[in-house]
C-alpha cells in the first residue's frame, strides 16, 4: 500500500536532473565570466602592494621590489569621501492616503537598516567597489534570525562568488543567476544527511591570492541557484534551489506554498550591484586600480631603478685583475687596516669602480608621473586640506576642495542610485514576511526614546470602493525614496552651522521680518531648507496673531471705558520735528561749537 502512494505522488519539479542541468549552466556562465576573475584577483595584488609577485624572475626577486601607496592612498581617499557621506532614506508618498504609511516607513527604515549592520555592509561594498569596479549587496530574507521570527538580512557579496548569463547588462535580464561559497562539508552533512559521502562535486570556485595557506580540501561548494519563469497571469516568478555536490537541498518549486507564488514576491534576483565606472555588454564595471595601475607600476620600477641605484653608489667596489697580488679577503673585509699585497700595484690590474649618483632628471620624472597618478584619479593635494600658491582664506580652500570633490560627488550619487533599489528591496520584504506586528524604537525630534508599532499591513493592498460602496478592486501603496546624506562629514556639520548662524545675524528668524527672509530663502538652495521655511512661516504667523490679539484687546479696553464712563488716555504729544531753517541753525551753531 505504502509503494502504491509512492508511485501515485508527483515527482518533485527540482530533483537531480535539473541540478545537473543548473550546473551545465553554471560552468558556461564561469567561461564567459573567466577574464573578469583573472582581472578581480590581479586588482586584489595591486590592493595589497603585493604586485611584484606576478613577476616569475629569479633576477626580480633579487632586487629591492618598492611598492609605494600612492594608488593606495588614492582608493582610501574615496573611501573616506563615501563614508562621510553615509545614506539616509526618506519615503515620499504618491497618494495622500498613503502619507501616515510613508512618514512611519521613514522612521523604520533607517532601524531595520541598522540592526542589520548595514553601515559595515556600506563600508565593504565601498571597498570592492573601489578596487575591483563593483559593489555588490545581497538583501535576503533570513528566517531563523531573532528566534524564528524572522528578519532582513543584508550582506556585501563577492562578485568572485556571483555568475550570471554573459553578454547581459542588467542580472534582472539573466534568466538564471548563482551564488557560490565555500563551507565545511561535515557541517553540511549534520545539516543535510542527503550528503554524507558525497563530496568532491564538479565545481570550483574562484579564490584570491593569499600570504596564508587557505586549505579547502575539507570544504564543499555550495550553491544558490536562482532563476525566472513565468507564472500564473505571465507574471515573471522568481525561484530559488540550494544544491551541493549534484544534490538539491532545497527549492521553493517543491515547496506547495511557494510553487505558484515564487520565493519572492517582488519577483527579482535579491542583488543590488553599484558600478563605479560602467562596462558594456557587462552589469560589472572596472574601478580605480584598473585605472592606475599601469601608472603605479611606472611608478615602482623608477622607485627601484633609483634605490639600486642609491645602493650601488653607497658601497665600494673594485676592479681587480687576477695577477693583481691583492688578498681579496682582506679587501672584503672593511674592519681590517692593512690589506697585504704581493706584488707592484698600478691602476691598469686595480682600481676603483664607482657609481653614478641619482640624475636630478630621474627625480623629475618620477615626481612627474606621481603627479600624472594624482591627476588621473582625482586625488589632488587640495581634496586632502594641502594648498599651494598663497590660498590661505579658508574659503578660499573650501571652494577649492568643493570644486576638486566631484568625482567623489559623481560616484557618491551613484551609490545612492544603489541605495534606493536597496530600500525598495527591504519594502518589498517587509510586505511580504512582516506578518506579526514589531514594535520598533525610534528617536524622536527632541531626542526622547519611541515605541513605533509596525507590520506589514500598512504596506499591504487596501480595497477601492466607488461611490456606491462596491469594492473595485486593490490598491498596493507606491513609494518613492529620495536619499540624503546623514550629515557624517566634519565639514558638512560646520558649513550647515555657519549657514545657521547667518541667517539668525540676518534677522531670518525675527518675526516682523518673515515676509523678507522668506522672499530671500525662496533663491536659497541649502540642506534643511524645507525646516527653516518652515519655522519662519510659523514666526510670521505667530507675530501676526499676536498682533492682531493686542489690537482685540485694545479695542476691548477702550469699549470697556466707553461703558464706564471714563476719559480716554491722553497720549504725550512727540516733540515737532524742526523745519529746513531751524535745522540750518542748528548744524551752524554745532560747527560753531566744534571750532
Amino acid at each position: 500500500m505504502r509503494e502504491q502512494e509512492d508511485i501515485l505522488q508527483p515527482a518533485p519539479a527540482i530533483g537531480t536532473e535539473q541540478v545537473a542541468q543548473a550546473e551545465r549552466t553554471l560552468h558556461r556562465y564561469k567561461a564567459g565570466k573567466a577574464a573578469l576573475d583573472r582581472r578581480l584577483i590581479d586588482n586584489e595584488l595591486w590592493f595589497r602592494m603585493a604586485h611584484w609577485k606576478q613577476y616569475k624572475n629569479r633576477m626580480m626577486e633579487a632586487k629591492p621590489q618598492p611598492s609605494s601607496g600612492w594608488l593606495f592612498n588614492s582608493i582610501a581617499s574615496k573611501h573616506a569621501d563615501a563614508m562621510d557621506n553615509y545614506p539616509e532614506p526618506n519615503v515620499m508618498p504618491r497618494a495622500a492616503d498613503d502619507e501616515t504609511a510613508a512618514r512611519t516607513l521613514s522612521s523604520v527604515l533607517p532601524v531595520v537598516l541598522e540592526q542589520a549592520g548595514y553601515e559595515q555592509v556600506y563600508s565593504d561594498s565601498w571597498w570592492r567597489k573601489l578596487k575591483q569596479g563593483t559593489g555588490v549587496k545581497g538583501i535576503f530574507w533570513d528566517p531563523s534570525a531573532q528566534g524564528g521570527l524572522g528578519e532582513i538580512a543584508i550582506r556585501s557579496m563577492n562578485i568572485l562568488m556571483l555568475y550570471w548569463e554573459p553578454g547581459v547588462m542588467d542580472i534582472q535580464d539573466s534568466p538564471h543567476f548563482f551564488s557560490l561559497s565555500l563551507e565545511d562539508s561535515d557541517q553540511l552533512a549534520q545539516r543535510w544527511p542527503q550528503l554524507k559521502g558525497r563530496t568532491g562535486g564538479t565545481i570550483d570556485a574562484a579564490r584570491y591570492i593569499h600570504d596564508d595557506s587557505i586549505d579547502t580540501t575539507h570544504k564543499s561548494v555550495v550553491v544558490d541557484w536562482y532563476y525566472k519563469k513565468p507564472g500564473p497571469g505571465g507574471r515573471m516568478l522568481v525561484h530559488y534551489c540550494k544544491f551541493c555536490n549534484g544534490v538539491p537541498l532545497y527549492a521553493s518549486e517543491n515547496d506547495p506554498r511557494l510553487a505558484r507564488r515564487g520565493f519572492y514576491d517582488h519577483g527579482k534576483y535579491p542583488f543590488v550591484f553599484d558600478v563605479l565606472f560602467q562596462e558594456e555588454d557587462s552589469p560589472a564595471g572596472f574601478g580605480y586600480i584598473d585605472v592606475m595601475k599601469d601608472c603605479q607600476n611606472s611608478i615602482d620600477r623608477i622607485n627601484q631603478a633609483m634605490d639600486e641605484n642609491v645602493l650601488l653608489a653607497s658601497k665600494q667596489r673594485y676592479v681587480l685583475s687576477d695577477g693583481a697580488g691583492v688578498n681579496e679577503d682582506e679587501l672584503a673585509d672593511l674592519s681590517r687596516d692593512i690589506i697585504h699585497v704581493s706584488g707592484r700595484l698600478s691602476d691598469d690590474s686595480f682600481h676603483q669602480l664607482q657609481t653614478a649618483g641619482l640624475q636630478p632628471s630621474s627625480i623629475t620624472y618620477r615626481n612627474s608621473r606621481v603627479d600624472e597618478l594624482k591627476e588621473i584619479s582625482g586625488n589632488r593635494d587640495i581634496s586632502q586640506g594641502g594648498t599651494s600658491g598663497g590660498v590661505t582664506a579658508a574659503s578660499a580652500i573650501a571652494a577649492l576642495q568643493e570644486a576638486g570633490s566631484k568625482l567623489s560627488r559623481d560616484m557618491i550619487k551613484s551609490a545612492y542610485r544603489a541605495f534606493a533599489q536597496e530600500c525598495y528591496l527591504v519594502i518589498d520584504l517587509m510586505r511580504q514576511f512582516y506578518d506579526e506586528e514589531r514594535v520598533f524604537r525610534i528617536t524622536g525630534e527632541r531626542g526622547q526614546n519611541v515605541y513605533l508599532p509596525f507590520s506589514a499591513a500598512m504596506l499591504r493592498p487596501v480595497p477601492v470602493k466607488d461611490l456606491a460602496g462596491v469594492e473595485l478592486g486593490s490598491r498596493e501603496p507606491v513609494f518613492d525614496i529620495t536619499i540624503s546624506a546623514a550629515k557624517k562629514s566634519t565639514f558638512s556639520r560646520l558649513t550647515q552651522n555657519e549657514t545657521a548662524k547667518e541667517c539668525y545675524q540676518l534677522g531670518f528668524f525675527n518675526p516682523a521680518n518673515a515676509d523678507a527672509a522668506l522672499a530671500a530663502l525662496e533663491m536659497m538652495d541649502f540642506e534643511g531648507i524645507e525646516k527653516v521655511r518652515q519655522r519662519v512661516r510659523q514666526n510670521g504667523t505667530l507675530a501676526r496673531q499676536l498682533q492682531a490679539a493686542q489690537q482685540q484687546l485694545a479695542r476691548l479696553a477702550q469699549l470697556a471705558r466707553a461703558r464706564k464712563g471714563l476719559p480716554e488716555p491722553v497720549r504725550a504729544a512727540r516733540p515737532a520735528a524742526p523745519d529746513a531753517a531751524a535745522r540750518r541753525a542748528m548744524n551752524t551753531n554745532t560747527r560753531r561749537q566744534q571750532v
